[in-house]
């Protein structure tokens, strides 16, 4: 009996739990045999059915070889393998023909492979590299049988230890041999031509010219020689290319190529460097105090977690707004963003098992795995728009779907004060003039306080007459009447004797255009000719500026310069709606005669 009711407590007790959840379990599978990163999840609509599929970059661990898996529901729909470790896995649009249907850009080694409808469709490698200088004699010898194998490895060890430029994959396999192997290899290899070949560490996306979601986007990719390289999504040409002090691990883009965006690079050496459009090198950088584990950009704040167990916010500029310090340390970090709610949180996967999301330094979820969660991907999968994918350390497959009676409230996070306040202010030392100061104050309070109300009188006084006289000579650019609220700018260029004048005219009204409006010009004819002092103006659509144009041509040979005043009228009317006064400048070439 007391083994029956304790079973019973604990599945009512698990039922409660699910039913205050904000998450249904959909599916697990502890022996999914899925190994990968965060950055190795995509999900996309890759044959334009509107079934949302999972593609996995599978790491093949155990010797196994790494494979690129598309997964429909729970199960694996293909299967291919890869020829090296997959470093990230992103679909994208490439361009705006019919059908439109996301490709598959997976970047692998030196390569980024390039699927459209699950097939392969292009492969783009990365430029190689200038050889080191002195490798490439040593070899050279070698080819000509002036150096013994051994000499060569000696050579080449001192050159690893000392030289900037790096050795290439054939002399760093040479150099892991036996004293057996070495002349077979040198034998084989000698002959052929140095080839140094750097590698992807991560890559995104960045859009082309459109904010849509629908849009075309170029591929960023970050590479071992701490180089940026932004590819055109056609022809797959270099179109920027930008250098960072290391290697780059995590990348956050924001903004369009074609006009203006900002890339953000977390580096192995902890630092973190902000890059703008046309810049070749790091415009902002932001110094962590360890190494960073993941980044993620939620609306303009950078999110950063580090090995030391805390996630740290940022601005664009590097200033760091907070810091929540996590219960154990951060495996994977991504974006959880509810578009039906507008809502964008951070995931963070820690070794306890626990995946938390927060919404700045909020605590809204926590989400507990039987196993430590090594990856996360959150969007629509199958035809279910707020799906949470998980891949856990023993290779486990976790499926849950947001409930769509599920909100986020803030408040379930750390309770009591910051820690801020527990740390005392260095407040300085009372000085004789801050005493002094205090009590003078403290005697003439009342004549200091009646001093003030003066001035700030005056200056309200000076204010409403400098008002009243804009008003009444028309030198205001706004119209005084309600029906017809218009604002008026002008703007003169040139040097002279020939004038550019530009009115920028505005309505002003919230919903009513204005017609039937005229612009007439009054100017002393002795001194400036216009080729025509009155004309209509169009409709004026509100909140638009419409620029009216026309020049001035200076007739005066002594320098003298007058003002010009500008009336705008209501057709069949003789009084204005709205005047202003432009003092014209002095033509240059009439000042120098």
């Amino acid at each position: 009996m007391a083994a029956t009711s304790s079973s019973d407590s604990d599945s009512g007790r698990a039922e409660s739990n699910e039913a205050n959840s904000k998450w249904l379990d959909a599916h697990y599978d502890p022996m999914a045999n899925i190994h990968t990163f965060s950055s190795c999840l995509a999900l996309a609509d890759l044959h334009g059915d509107g079934e949302y599929k999972l593609v996995v970059g599978d790491l093949g661990p155990g010797g196994q070889q790494p494979r690129l898996k598309v997964l429909k529901g729970p199960t694996v729909l293909t299967e291919s393998p890869l020829p090296a470790l997959p470093a990230s896995a992103v679909t994208f649009l490439m361009e705006q023909h019919e059908p439109r249907t996301p490709a598959l850009a997976l970047a692998s080694g030196p390569c980024v492979y390039v699927y459209k409808n699950l097939r392969p469709y292009f492969k783009f490698s990365l430029p190689q590299l200038p050889p080191n200088p002195l490798e490439q004699d040593l070899w050279n010898q070698a080819k000509e049988d002036r150096i013994d194998p051994l000499t060569l490895k000696e050579m080449l060890e001192g050159i690893r230890e000392k030289a900037e430029v790096p050795l290439s994959v054939q002399s760093l396999r040479f150099l892991q041999l036996e004293m057996s192997e070495m002349e077979a290899f040198v034998n084989q290899h000698k002959a052929k031509v140095i080839k140094r070949q750097t590698v992807i560490t991560t890559m995104t996306t960045l859009k082309k010219n459109l904010a849509d979601e629908d849009a075309v986007s170029c591929l960023v990719l970050g590479t071992e020689n701490k180089e940026l390289l932004v590819l055109d999504p056609e022809a797959f040409t270099i179109l920027a290319k930008m250098s960072l002090p290391s290697v780059p691990v995590f990348l956050e883009v924001s903004g369009q190529f074609d006009v203006e965006f900002r890339l953000t690079a977390a580096c192995r050496n902890g630092s973190i460097y902000i890059l703008r459009r046309d810049s070749k090198h790091p415009k902002y950088c932001i110094d962590l105090s360890a190494q960073p584990v993941g980044l993620v950009r939620v609306h303009k704040i950078l999110v950063v977690g580090s090995t030391q167990e805390s996630l740290h916010g940022f601005t664009h500029k590097g200033k760091k707004l907070w810091t929540v310090q996590m219960p154990a340390a951060i495996l994977t970090m991504n974006l959880l963003e509810q578009r039906s709610r507008g809502l964008q949180a951070v995931m963070a996967a820690l070794a306890n098992g626990e995946v938390r999301i927060y919404r700045d330094k909020a605590l809204l979820n926590v989400i507990h795995a039987p196993d430590a969660v090594t990856s996360l991907c959150f969007g629509r999968y199958g035809r279910e728009d707020n799906t949470l994918i998980m891949t856990t350390r023993g290779g486990g497959l976790i499926i849950k779907i947001l409930k769509r009676t599920a909100v986020f409230v803030e408040g379930t996070g750390e309770t009591g004060p910051p820690l801020a306040q527990t740390t005392k202010l260095n407040v300085p030392r009372k000085t004789r003039l801050y005493v002094d100061q205090t009590l003078r104050e403290r005697e003439a309070g009342t004549a200091m306080h009646r001093t003030f109300q003066t001035d700030l009188y005056l200056l309200r006084l000076r204010a409403a007459r400098a008002y009243v006289q804009a008003l009444e000579s028309s030198l205001s650019p706004m119209s005084t009447t309600a029906r017809e609220p218009l604002k008026l700018h002008a703007v003169v260029q040139g040097l002279g004797p020939t004038f550019k004048l530009t009115l920028h005219l505005q309505n002003t009204s919230t919903a009513r255009p204005a017609v039937g409006l005229q612009v007439c010009f009054l100017y002393n004819e002795a001194l400036y000719a216009l080729p025509r002092a009155f004309f209509k103006v169009p409709l004026l659509v509100p909140g638009l500026s419409y620029p009216l144009e026309t020049f001035v041509e200076s007739l005066s040979s002594k320098g003298i310069s007058d003002v010009i005043k500008v009336l705008v009228l209501r057709e069949g009317q003789s009084a204005p709606l709205l005047s202003a006064h432009i003092n014209m400048p002095v033509s240059e070439g009439m000042a120098a005669a």
